[in-house]
């Protein structure tokens, strides 16, 4: 029962890691829109920022882990 509980738990935090890994990700990229003045043309700058973006991935490390973690306890426990 209490592998179960295990198997469980994992599946609930793989989920939860990946929209962490997601939220991080959109905030690690940020664009700025700038307007024409006088000659100068207007453009977008997209600015990434490295903290969030390596949050991001060690999370989806994680969060891959934990999904092959459940996959193969899952499978042992149902043989």
């Amino acid at each position: 029962m209490t592998r179960w509980l295990t198997v469980f738990a994992e599946f609930v935090l793989v989920p939860v890691l990946v929209v962490a890994a997601v939220w991080c990700w959109h905030n690690g990229i940020r664009t700025t829109v700038f307007k024409p003045q006088g000659e100068a043309p207007a453009f977008t700058a997209t600015r990434y920022i490295g903290p969030w973006l390596a949050g991001c991935a060690v999370l989806a490390i994680m969060s891959g882990l934990a999904l092959i973690d459940v996959v193969a306890r899952a499978v042992r426990l149902a043989r």
